[in-house]
């Protein structure tokens, strides 16, 4: 069932574990796949590395979208200077520590509502049927790890013009945003519980269907489309629907909260897979960590707690398969991170970085994540920069190994406020 020899792939970036490389060979030997591209945030993954780009024909890979299905980020410019960041430092704060829910059981007391829960899938797909209850439960929410809301300082130097219309599954733009420098707001999560659940059932039923894969390709199993693959399809779209809601409602609660105008903003799915044209052939092309490079078509790649993030427009790179990075990657593992910093570290960065920091687990130390100027200067065929936002209020999942203001930090908000 292997191939003799890989599909073609191109692979962008220096600084990319072997790990990460290997995976990306085997996912090219599949006797399904078709093109590959790896783009320069990527680490190892479970099947297709994170950063891993596979079009493949008449199938569907669900551990090449991930666990978390339709991861997103979703950025919301407000007509008004940084400034009042400074200004009002308190009670932004307050703002997004009442707005946000965080970590793994993170849920509402009171349930929000929005169209997406009335969607006929709930009640065709046993799985995510099964799953509705929590999923309503934590609609609005975001979940450990890299997920994060953050305000800062946006500085745009192209205009950002949007069209109020999805520019390809998971990809918007809205209003329009000359240059300057805003106060934006930015959030990182996906399908929370529900599209772990998903994942999960998924993948099983991919490696009962392929029993005779060798070991190291079990997490490569694939559905065929004319198979479970169209509902496991059917399921991850009303995924990426659901997490596109998580995110529509964190930033309505945070701009009904603060009352600035809104200009814009922009959002985009990673971990999803698309139907779309590859030389020629439609194919289904999956972004493990990739973000949507189309012509034209907008993205946010973010950095770290301290590096800044990026708005892009895609250049359409065939070679990459309309894909960029969908951040800066980790450059070591969570538990090598906790081994190896402190918070004292930590506290010291963001101090020079200026950057108050709400709540996060020591495993996002910035110094577990590769460079974003290395990583943006590795794709500059791929995108080109539109805006660039710095972060200044992060909040995150606490975690097990928890930030700890000291008292004069919070003497100080006290008096901010």
């Amino acid at each position: 069932m292997i191939r003799n020899t890989p599909v073609p792939y191109q692979v962008w970036g220096k600084d990319i574990e072997k790990d990460a490389l290997e995976q990306m060979r085997r996912a090219a030997l599949l006797p399904v796949s078709i093109k590959g591209a790896l783009m320069p945030d990527a680490h190892p993954g479970y099947g297709l590395p994170i950063g891993g780009v596979l079009a493949v024909e008449n199938a569907v890979i669900p551990y090449a979208v991930g666990v978390d299905i339709a991861c997103r980020m979703k950025m919301t410019v407000f007509n008004v200077s940084p400034h009042v960041l400074e200004q009002k430092r308190g009670k932004i704060r307050e703002i997004l520590e009442a707005s946000t829910r965080f970590g793994t059981g993170g849920t509402w007391d009171q349930r929000h509502d929005h169209p997406v829960m009335s969607d006929s899938t709930w009640k065709e797909i046993p799985i995510v049927r099964a799953n509705k209850d929590t999923a309503w439960q934590q609609l609005g929410t975001s979940g450990s790890g890299n997920h994060f809301v953050e305000f800062g300082e946006l500085i745009v130097t192209t205009p950002i013009t949007g069209e109020d219309s999805e520019q390809g599954e998971g990809s918007r733009a809205f209003g329009k945003i000359p240059p300057g420098n805003y106060l934006a707001v930015l959030s990182h999560s996906g399908s929370r519980h529900l599209g772990a659940a998903i994942a999960e059932h998924y993948t099983q039923l991919a490696m009962q269907s392929h029993p005779d894969l060798a070991s190291e390709y079990k997490h490569l199993s694939w559905l065929d489309m004319n198979g479970y693959g169209a509902e496991y399809w059917a399921a991850m779209n009303l995924a990426g629907r659901y997490a596109s809601a998580n995110h529509a409602i964190i930033h309505r609660l945070l701009a009904d909260k603060l009352r600035f105008e809104v200009l814009g903003g922009v959002e985009n799915h990673h971990n999803f897979a698309w139907k779309e044209q590859v030389d020629g052939q439609e194919l289904i092309v999956h972004r493990k960590g990739a973000t949507p490079a189309g012509e034209n078509v907008y993205g946010v790649i973010p950095g770290s707690m301290t590096a800044p993030g990026f708005v892009v427009l895609g250049k359409g790179k065939p070679e990459s398969i309309n894909s960029a990075s969908h951040g800066a990657g980790r450059r070591m593992s969570r538990k090598a991170a906790l081994n190896t910093f402190s918070w004292d570290q930590v506290e010291h960065k963001l101090k020079n970085a200026g950057v108050e920091l709400v709540s996060a687990d020591l495993d996002e130390a910035p110094g577990a994540y590769k460079d974003i100027h290395e990583v943006m200067e590795a794709q500059q065929d791929l995108v080109q920069p539109v805006a660039e936002f710095r972060p200044r209020l992060v909040k995150m999942a606490p975690g097990k190994n928890p930030h700890k203001r000291d008292k004069n930090s919070r003497l100080k908000r006290k008096r901010d406020r």
